[in-house]
């Protein structure tokens, strides 16, 4: 579907594999779309994901070139969406985030033939960033 070089942290593949795998999930929209972008997948372990890559509830800036709109939005597990500024990997707008970088660009079908071409512009918070900075004691953020 996409050539764009995506990473995903292990413990969200695993994760998402067994989401994917839920008898009641097998029918969802974005299912197949999901399983495609974690079949092509580079997946890292946590420590070695860059801060600048969109993982699972990281809160990520981006920009629909093709609407010339700016968004910034949580990306989360569906029974986590629905509240404001969130996003579910489910969502084509979520499967397209997951594992870009700041700087790349992804283009992606949405239901209607609507083409989206998304750019990361920041990764504002990812939890894996977060935790090395706190287990190092330089702060908060991340």
């Amino acid at each position: 579907m996409n050539e764009t070089p995506i990473t995903i942290v292990q413990s969200d593949f695993q994760t998402l594999e067994r989401l994917l795998d839920t008898s009641s999930n097998r029918t969802l929209p974005g299912i197949g779309m999901l399983r495609e972008e974690l079949n092509r997948a580079n997946i890292v372990d946590s420590d070695d994901i860059s801060p600048d890559c969109v993982t699972m509830n990281s809160t990520v800036e981006f920009v629909d070139d093709e609407a010339d709109k700016a968004y910034e939005m949580t990306l989360v597990y569906p029974d986590q969406a629905g509240a404001p500024g969130t996003v579910s990997v489910l969502a084509p707008v979520g499967s397209a985030l997951l594992g870009l970088r700041v700087g790349q660009s992804i283009r992606w079908q949405v239901p209607g033939g609507r083409q989206l071409r998304l750019r990361v512009v920041a990764v504002t918070r990812q939890p894996e960033a977060a935790r090395r900075m706190k287990a190092t004691g330089n702060g908060d953020k991340g």
